[in-house]
């Protein structure tokens, strides 16, 4: 029986092409292997260095989790690299990730200035980026995750395919998982947008990642900028995870995590702040770098813009390699 309520008619919307939108980030923004925005220290990154180098020895998970700014500050090669050396065994991101991958592939610029296009009620209204609801669509007919869906058509289609994260996953084999939560992203807004085709796809997505987790004992999961995608996404796998595990009278315990942001989070990373404290509600603190590493793991909080934290992270793994 169909909803006694009243919904949008989205066949009333009228979409723009990407050629009249003003663009916030390019190609020219991406930056080059080697190339960062400043020098940057932190004295957990040489250690996170050689905990990734280990784990890959040991065979153990190496999981890197994404916020859509590191796409949009440039770092898309950085994280291809990683992919390519084979040092990476599952990259996670948001719905958002997933769009400016495609964008800026598909005509090497993406971003928009929202305050802008919010007024006229044009935001997220570009004809182009809607392609992405027929081809999730497409794929979650013959039974694909969302990330893999989109990454072959960016390497089969896209001019700029180089830059594409989602790419270099398909093509490398690498799972790029997409964890998205209807409404979020400015592709549910579209009149072609299957939300069932969306929902199929990313909950495929996320076996998929959980299926990574399971491998995560010796191992190390880094998270970028993901404030409520990647601590949430995590906490729930590692979960399904662990209860597998104890079955098996294994144990998923002993393994690093670390997490790169701006904010200024308390010194001490062993206890969960009070509920009368701000930084109590701040997901990757309580569950990246505390309560999931408590029976004998270790976790690093680095404080930094992408555009210094990444590329120094880089350069020391691949410095170790030498």
């Amino acid at each position: 029986m169909p909803s006694k309520h009243p919904i949008f008619d989205v066949s009333r919307l009228k979409l723009q092409p990407l050629a009249r939108r003003e663009h916030l980030m390019s190609l020219a923004d991406v930056l080059p292997l080697g190339q960062a925005a400043g020098p940057f220290e932190h004295p957990a990154l040489p250690v996170l260095a050689d905990r990734i180098l280990a784990a890959k020895q040991r065979g153990s998970a190496v999981v890197l989790m994404l916020g859509a700014h590191v796409v949009k500050e440039g770092l898309s090669r950085y994280v291809i690299d990683l992919m390519r050396r084979k040092l990476v065994d599952v990259v996670a991101v948001n719905g958002a990730v997933s769009i400016h991958d495609f964008e800026l592939s598909l005509i090497g610029a993406t971003s928009e200035p929202v305050a802008r296009y919010i007024r006229t009620g044009e935001f997220g209204m570009w004809r182009e980026t809607a392609a992405i609801c027929d081809v999730i669509a497409d794929g979650h007919r013959q039974g694909l995750g969302y990330g893999e869906a989109l990454g072959r058509h960016i390497l089969e289609k896209h001019p700029h395919k180089d830059v594409s994260i989602l790419a270099a996953g398909y093509e490398l084999g690498v799972p790029v998982t997409v964890h998205v939560g209807i409404g979020y992203d400015i592709i549910h807004q579209l009149p072609n947008f299957d939300g069932c085709s969306f929902g199929g796809c990313s909950a495929r997505d996320f076996l998929i990642y959980t299926k990574a987790i399971e491998n995560l004992e010796g191992g190390a999961m880094l998270c970028f900028g993901s404030a409520v995608m990647g601590p949430e996404v995590y906490l729930k796998a590692l979960s399904m995870a662990r209860n597998v595990a104890r079955q098996q009278r294994r144990q998923i315990a002993h393994f690093t995590t670390a997490v790169f942001d701006l904010i200024q989070l308390p010194d001490d990373l062993t206890q969960t702040p009070g509920k009368d404290q701000p930084a109590y509600y701040y997901r990757p603190l309580k569950t990246i770098l505390i309560r999931t590493i408590s029976d004998g793991g270790e976790s690093f909080y680095i404080q930094g813009g992408h555009r210094h934290t990444l590329p120094a992270l880089h350069k020391q793994i691949v410095s170790k390699m030498k």
